[in-house]
């Protein structure tokens, strides 16, 4: 099972172009990563007149399209994040944005110049990214560097492994 950590900030405060610099870290790292956006409006990724555009339209529940090199998959109902989550079973590490109020670690992304304080309590971080130093009852990362949170977050997931690994093991009897 992946690790799932939430990047939580208000808009506009860097989000996505932090983890644009982050995810080649992390995939440098070895780690398959994945990355859940939460949208608070509808959104298409369809356009008018294509055919999975038209399929959609004419009332199919699920609409997929797939090429030699990737696919996509939208559903036209409402999906939980555990769905989302449990239907990325295959990568190590999946970042959700836009789901601060939701129920896995956060790291929050402050800056100084917005005037607001951290978009998540901090007893519900496991690290914080700011621009200005910061006292925290967690690790404090530098916005302007995302190297030592990608070793964090890959020493995360290797301590998550073993842990999995260990519990197996002791299901399986292989452990003493």
């Amino acid at each position: 099972m992946p690790v799932v950590v939430t990047l939580a900030a208000y808009s506009n405060t860097g989000k996505t172009t932090y983890l644009e610099k982050l995810i080649p870290r992390l995939k440098a790292a070895g780690l398959r990563v994945a990355v859940i956006k939460h949208d608070g409006h509808d959104f298409q990724m369809d356009q008018e007149g294509k055919d999975t555009w038209r399929f959609a339209q004419a009332g199919a529940d699920a609409v997929a399209i797939a090429s030699a090199t990737r696919f996509a998959l939208c559903r036209q109902h409402p999906v939980g994040l555990e769905d989302i989550v449990n239907q990325l079973s295959d990568v190590d590490l999946i970042l959700t944005e836009g789901y601060k109020t939701g129920p896995y670690p956060k790291i929050a992304l402050f800056r100084a110049a917005s005037g607001k304080d951290l978009a998540a309590e901090p007893s519900d971080c496991i690290a914080i990214v700011s621009d200005v130093p910061l006292e925290a009852g967690c690790p404090v990362f530098p916005l302007d560097d995302p190297a030592p949170l990608a070793a964090f977050l890959l020493q995360c997931v290797l301590t998550a492994k073993h842990k999995s690994n260990l519990e197996r093991m002791n299901r399986n009897g292989d452990l003493c």
